[in-house]
């Protein structure tokens, strides 16, 4: 049999050995053991395990997080790259999502940065490093300081930038393909 023929039950290949399943194994579990009324926290867990989105925070992360206040009026850049390095060290976490977390987590000092809001803000694409961490937060910091430069200079309200600029990106640039 070539290695690039499909397997199936049919197959004289196959054979009915167990294999381990691995697969978010503590979510997996949880799931697999509840018993009770559905609510909308176990549906989306349901769906973010499915689509393999599914993100455990440890307390020290989620603790660092919510040393972050809703009512700090600036960045504390220190305390911004301690989060950031707790937050991408966490497997399903990348800058786009970290910075998502942190924009719902105060929106008048973070906003989200991706592709969309990065491209239309720099006039590039958004290029981030699969294991420069450090690079990465970086990039992140410096994009909020020019985000920031642009509402100051626009009249935009900071606190709803990414959101704007992902809409004029989407409409104005419809045309290009985003790359991810």
């Amino acid at each position: 049999m070539k290695k690039s023929e499909l397997i199936t039950i049919d197959s004289p290949d196959f054979n009915l050995s167990e294999e381990e399943y691995k697969y978010q194994d503590e979510l997996t579990t949880e799931l697999d053991s509840f018993v009770g009324d559905f609510d909308q926290n176990l549906i989306n867990k349901i769906v973010l395990w499915k689509i393999n989105r599914y993100a455990k925070l440890d307390e020290e992360t989620i603790k660092l997080l919510n040393g972050i206040l809703p009512t700090d009026k600036e960045i504390d850049k220190e305390k911004t790259i301690t989060v950031l390095s707790a937050l991408l060290n966490i497997p399903g976490i990348g800058i786009p999502m970290a910075s998502t977390i942190l924009r719902f987590r105060n929106p008048n000092i973070y906003q989200i940065i991706d592709q969309r809001a990065y491209r239309i803000l720099y006039g590039e694409e958004l290029k981030l490093s699969a294991t420069k961490t450090a690079e990465n937060i970086e990039t992140y910091l410096y994009y909020l300081e020019r985000l920031k430069a642009f509402c100051i200079s626009s009249g935009k309200d900071f606190s709803k930038s990414d959101r704007f600029l992902y809409e004029k990106d989407k409409k104005l640039n419809k045309e290009l393909r985003i790359r991810y």
